[in-house]
């Protein structure tokens, strides 16, 4: 792959919001978690767990701990779960769970963008709730939602608003 092609599939990835109803298959499903399956993570310790919610009643759920009538037309969503137990922690304690995690969902995210779907990630829900709805044991954390499907024909991209590369780069010291 050319860098070019990269930094268009990159660029092309963003939170769609509005999504057809048609099925993903499970190989689609599973060909997206394999990415995330080869992220790196700190000590390579994986600290994750993707729980994949497809049939109605349970993505009925997963829309109650949200809360937001654009996913109903969702079909899958990857819920990712953080492993805290099975992280690395530096020295002082940071513990890399979520750092973990988010480098795995945007594996997840750009395979879905290569495959010509839609994600989203979604972290304002509600944490109780949809624990309960998982069947979560209290040492694995739901992090984020990802809504994987098609996006719907007149869904547009937002114009990305990103920072010049001048504010956000520092050469040898801050």
């Amino acid at each position: 792959m050319s860098y070019s092609n990269f930094y268009n599939l990159v660029n092309e990835r963003y939170s769609c919001r509005q999504y057809t109803p048609q099925p993903v298959s499970r190989e689609t499903v599973l060909a997206v978690l394999d990415a995330a399956r080869l992220a790196p993570s700190a000590c390579n310790r994986q600290p994750w767990q993707f729980v994949v919610v497809d049939t109605p009643e349970m993505r009925h759920k997963v829309d109650q701990s949200y809360g937001r009538d654009w996913v109903n037309d969702v079909q899958v969503f990857i819920v990712a779960c953080g492993l805290h137990d099975q992280a690395w922690h530096r020295a002082d304690g940071k513990d890399h769970t979520d750092i973990d995690v988010a480098i795995a969902v945007e594996h997840i995210c750009l395979a879905a963008t290569s495959l010509g779907l839609a994600t989203c990630w979604i972290c304002n829900f509600d944490k109780p709730s949809l624990s309960e709805a998982l069947h979560l044991p209290s040492h694995v954390e739901p992090i984020a939602i990802i809504p994987l499907g098609y996006a719907e024909p007149t869904a547009k991209a937002p114009e990305k608003k990103r920072k010049d590369m001048s504010e956000i780069i520092r050469w040898e010291s801050f």
